[in-house]
């Protein structure tokens, strides 16, 4: 019998969430450096780092085309970084401001 979609959401939901466990039991960048090249792809990893160092170059308030010619990111992936950095959950901000400090 195929689970539906409630039961579905909910598995997905735990599993989101014990990612996250997984990454916040890491102790230091070492652990977290091996964690994420075990998880993800080199791709995937590339993107991620991609985007991180985009909200370098946003706070710096780089016009888009700049950050474009230093990275490779494409405008559309910059601007939804910029989008989210303004207005979206709060993570990128969060750590902005723990790594600042």
């Amino acid at each position: 019998m195929k689970p539906n979609r409630n039961e579905s959401g909910r598995r997905q939901q735990r599993a989101e969430e014990a990612l996250y466990k997984a990454v916040v039991a890491l102790e230091n960048t070492r652990e977290v450096r091996s964690f994420f090249e075990d998880l993800c792809t080199p791709a995937e990893l590339q993107a991620l780092v991609d985007r991180w160092q985009v909200v370098e170059y946003l706070q710096k308030e780089l016009p888009y085309r700049k950050i474009h010619d230093l990275t490779g990111v494409s405008v559309t992936t910059i601007g939804r970084v910029a989008r989210c950095l303004a207005g979206g959950s709060g993570g990128y901000r969060t750590a902005i401001d723990r790594i600042s400090h």
